[in-house]
């Protein structure tokens, strides 16, 4: 008896911690979006009319994209809804073709509507090939649209990389519980 005592306290300080982890994970990423969001908006004021107006968004502030013919891009980042946090993001990309370099980017995805941001939130969003982002730069936000409910920004970090194309990403969405 004595045993599945201390097994118990064991198996409940293991799952704590583990639980403690992803939180801290989860909150260093969000810090993060704070951080990319801020920086986006002080390259290119229009972004704050996308970022009040929206339905939602989904901040990625740390992507990574490297490639030689074959390519990818991978980053963690965190779903916004009403000014809110509702949820965490993965993106994921490979492809294939004229690519050469690296880049660390941050990405932001703006969703028109609550039928936009609900696709998202399904969990299995993906961009058709020829979607491409708008690079944040001073002004630029003045002139962008949303296409098909979605608007994507993207603000370079460090790299160099030939392309701006957001086509064939897939995300998958986790809620906060």
């Amino acid at each position: 008896m004595k045993k599945l005592g201390i097994l118990s306290a064991l198996l409940i300080l293991f799952v704590g911690t583990s639980l403690q982890a992803q939180n801290e994970k989860d909150q260093k990423i969000i810090a993060d979006a704070e951080v990319a969001m801020k920086a986006m908006i002080a390259e290119d004021q229009g972004l704050e009319n996308f970022f009040s107006e929206s339905a939602g968004y989904v901040i990625f502030p740390n992507v990574g994209k490297g490639g030689f013919i074959v390519g990818g891009a991978s980053g963690n980042g965190v779903v916004y809804e009403n000014g809110s946090v509702v949820g965490m993001a993965d993106l994921k990309k490979l492809d294939i073709g004229l690519q050469a370099g690296g880049q660390a980017i941050s990405e932001v995805i703006f969703f028109e509507d609550e039928a936009a941001l609900a696709d998202f939130k399904q969990g299995e969003f993906e961009f058709s090939a020829q979607a491409s982002a708008v690079v944040v730069k001073s002004g630029k936000a003045e002139n962008a649209q949303y296409k098909d409910g979605v608007a994507v920004f993207a603000m370079p970090k460090a790299g160099l990389m030939a392309e701006a194309a957001v086509g064939g990403q897939k995300f998958s969405f986790k809620p906060i519980q």
